[in-house]
């Protein structure tokens, strides 16, 4: 963002620069020589009443590791060893005779036929 003259205000202008450099920006109005933009600092805008930004106070220390909490909570949860019968329902009996229950089933709708 650059500033230019008041005068220029409202009015078309042309700006003739080089992309690689952009420190000198030449502006032309109704095909003349005008003079040079400035580039506009923007930096922070208040109120000039408003109170200056305070910062915060630091937390208080808890003594709580939560780092460690969780750590701990994850190797408990990879110590434990994977059951894969416990998986697919090998360990239930009554799993094992719905399947078969499912096979029979398939036979009588043969048997209907």
């Amino acid at each position: 963002m650059y500033s230019v003259d008041p005068f220029l205000t409202g009015r078309k202008v042309e700006c003739v620069f080089d992309p690689f450099d952009l420190t000198q920006v030449t502006v032309y109005w109704a095909g003349r020589k005008v003079g040079t933009a400035v580039p506009q600092v923007i930096g922070r805008h208040a109120h000039p009443k408003a109170p200056p930004d305070e910062d915060p106070a630091p937390a208080a220390l808890t003594g709580i590791d939560y780092l460690a909490l969780i750590t701990g909570a994850d190797q408990a949860g990879r110590g434990e060893q994977l059951n894969l019968a416990a998986l697919d329902g090998g360990d239930d009996p009554g799993h094992s005779e719905e399947q078969g229950g499912g096979d029979e089933g398939g036979g009588d709708e043969e048997g209907r036929r």
